[in-house]
């Protein structure tokens, strides 16, 4: 792509006079028309260093109104940034709904200069190059508007910049020794760079590449550009209709090894585990737990841990069971509840991305972003389209996990619908147990066919090897504790 770029063009001074006047117009008042339609724009500036990425930034910004945009420095990646999967630090960055996050560099870098710099293997490359795929379609599938600019710069003009920057005591530190070396090797990051703008050129996220030579020019495309895209965007976004489930579900079961789950009526739930024999294999487990934690941190290793369930399986009970095990220094429990404003005002993978654990760490989540296909689902909190979308969008993210290295293991806790009701009825007659059942737990009650029916989905759609689930038989607490601390110690095992 970047040979078709005409380096040696420039705008006169008067044709970019008779226009700029009425695009920084139109752009003063493009943020009260993204708020508006509630329209998230993330504007990526990638591009050769010295090619004009900064200053491009602060013209388009000085036309916007500061509350309405974060701007992101990005840097390849600091040592705390690589413990975590290379797309965590740019979730972080998306903005919010009606509003604007421009990234000066973006998760590009982290693929193909990270190629030539820390030698990123081709299958790592290819792995994150398909991730980045998936992350703009998830984002885009949610009504998310990705504008990507790469400004070029010829060798010569290039190496012709660092000189002046050089040159002034004042600006001689923005010029370091690797970007005298990226000159120097010039063709090589040109090779990577076009590669990177082909493979990840598409018709719904395409790259506009512009001379960063022609600085009149660059100015007036860029504003342009942005202009024209939230337009469109906003019209786009008016005129939408739903796309037909059927072709997300296919898309499933073609991509993903799936592991044939049984359905919930199928599972047997008699079996349990006598007082002293509970304890006895209680204390070896946490024992062995112990080490494996001291393990994982030496080795670095992430560990995902989730809990899924009916209201009142135990889910609590056995997490505790789990940590009582760990040193408190190297995990988290995160408990999910109904998202806040700010979450719901992102994708809803936003916040889970959030509280991804360091390598050597352990994050558990108390309930998990299946409450999409879910309590969502079932509460009409999200489109069908959405819902059914997810379970691709979940295979996804548990992809990036597991790729990045992470264990995960994802647990549902099954009781029946008699034994829920005893443990709703123990808690309404215990005081101290009260404060566990909500009017809300008695109206998922009488949705349990609903709820069965979505879980039986979830285990079927979501069930992939390297994310599989793991149905626990909760009827007898005790049983469920031990059956939940032998599959985490067994799947740990296979990585440690």
């Amino acid at each position: 792509m970047l040979e078709k770029i005409d380096l040696e063009y420039r705008t006169k001074r008067n044709t970019y006079d008779k226009r700029i006047d009425g695009l920084k117009y139109e752009l003063s008042i493009l943020e009260q028309k993204l708020k508006k339609a509630g329209l998230p724009v993330i504007i990526i500036f990638e591009g050769w260093g010295a090619s004009g990425k900064g200053r491009m930034i602060s013209k388009l910004i000085n036309n916007l109104d500061p509350r309405g945009f974060k701007v992101y420095s990005n840097k390849l990646p600091e040592d705390y940034e690589r413990r975590r999967p290379f797309l965590w630090r740019y979730w972080t960055e998306i903005p919010e709904y009606g509003k604007i996050s421009v990234l000066d560099r973006s998760w590009y870098q982290d693929v193909f200069t990270e190629r030539i710099e820390s030698g990123l293997s081709d299958e790592e490359t290819m792995k994150r190059a398909e991730s980045i795929k998936a992350m703009e379609r998830q984002l885009t599938d949610d009504g998310y508007l990705i504008i990507k600019f790469f400004l070029h710069i010829s060798q010569k003009e290039q190496k012709k910049r660092f000189d002046k920057l050089d040159s002034d005591k004042d600006t001689e530190w923005r010029v370091t020794e690797k970007d005298r070396k990226r000159n120097r090797e010039y063709d090589r990051y040109y090779k990577a760079f076009d590669e990177m703008l082909e493979r990840t050129d598409t018709r719904r996220i395409p790259w506009h590449v512009i001379s960063g030579e022609d600085k009149l020019g660059m100015r007036l495309e860029v504003f342009k550009t942005v202009i024209d895209s939230v337009n469109k965007a906003i019209a786009d976004a008016e005129k939408k209709k739903s796309v037909s489930g059927v072709k997300v579900m296919i898309d499933i079961l073609s991509e993903y090894k799936l592991i044939k789950m049984p359905v919930l009526s199928d599972i047997m739930l008699n079996n349990s585990l006598q007082k002293a024999e509970y304890k006895s294999r209680l204390k070896g487990l946490q024992d062995e737990l112990s080490d494996l934690h001291n393990r994982l941190y030496r080795k670095k290793v992430p560990v995902i841990i989730c809990y899924e369930g009916w209201d009142a399986a135990g889910k609590g009970g056995n997490i505790r069971r789990v940590t009582a095990a760990m040193d408190p220094r190297g995990y988290e429990v995160i408990p999910i509840a109904s998202p806040s404003t700010e979450e719901l005002s992102h994708h809803y993978l936003w916040r889970f991305w959030k509280h991804l654990p360091k390598t050597g760490h352990i994050a558990i989540f108390d309930r998990t972003w299946y409450g999409r296909v879910m309590v969502e689902r079932i509460e009409g909190l999200c489109s069908e389209e959405e819902w059914k979308r997810a379970y691709r969008e979940i295979n996804e993210f548990e992809r990036d996990l597991t790729d990045w290295g992470a264990v995960v293991i994802k647990f549902w806790l099954q009781i029946d619908k008699d034994e829920q009701l005893r443990r709703f009825q123990d808690r309404e007659n215990t005081p101290e147990k009260r404060w566990k059942i909500t009017d809300e737990d008695w109206r998922n009650r009488e949705k349990w066919d609903k709820y069965e029916e979505a879980v039986n989905d979830m285990l079927k759609y979501t069930s992939t090897e390297t994310a599989p689930w793991h149905i626990i038989e909760s009827q007898d607490k005790r049983y469920g504790r031990i059956s939940a601390l032998e599959i985490i110690i067994d799947e740990i095992k296979k990585h440690v």
